[in-house]
């Protein structure tokens, strides 16, 4: 079952959901979802050292990407057809309870911005910085700022508290993040 704005108002009181800094409840909280504002942390792709990624190569993904900090008075630039991991501003702790999903705001969405191209859960007993896999589908350049409200979480009741949370899970390989981290995809090969 998604969470009302009533019932996420009451997991942030009794701390079932922690995000620090704490929301603006009347500007951040909708119907059934709170929003989230862009942090300044970005890792985006040097397309000119590898012609291609090769999943079965032991390739260090950090070596393919470059953190890129701005500060509030400078935008991000998206190129049409760019992508860009990024970091919201807030940090998110879920309860062993509850499942996050990570969604665009639709005014956005109507520029081409999308904020998740697969990964929108974060599982019951997560905890960091949730990073987003922006992409713009538009056809022109958009201006991203620092502090802007990008995404939206709503949060789904699993049906028992999970065995073993996120945060506790052997080889979790992106809990406790605090800026955008590459994908750790060659862990597994």
């Amino acid at each position: 079952m998604i969470l009302s704005d009533k019932d996420i108002k009451k997991a942030l009181e009794t701390g079932r959901i922690k995000i620090t800094p704490e929301p603006n409840l009347a500007v951040q909280l909708g119907s059934c979802s709170i929003d989230l504002h862009l942090g300044n942390k970005f890792r985006v792709f040097k397309n000119s050292r590898y012609p291609y990624i090769d999943l079965r190569k032991n390739i260090d993904i950090n070596e393919l990407m470059d953190e890129v900090e701005i500060n509030d008075e400078r935008p991000f630039i998206m190129q049409p057809g760019s992508f860009a991991l990024a970091n919201t501003m807030e940090s998110l702790e879920l309860a062993d309870d509850l499942l996050g999903r990570i969604e665009g705001r639709s005014s956005l969405g109507r520029l081409g911005i999308i904020v998740h191209g697969t990964a929108s859960v974060f599982d019951p007993g997560w905890i960091g910085v949730p990073t987003m896999e922006l992409g713009n589908l538009g056809t022109m350049p958009i201006a991203l700022y620092p502090g802007m409200r990008i995404c939206s979480f709503t949060f789904e009741e699993v049906s028992s508290p999970v065995e073993v949370p996120y945060r506790m899970k052997k080889n979790n390989k992106y809990a406790g993040q605090t800026s955008p981290l590459a994908s750790k995809l060659n862990e597994e090969m």
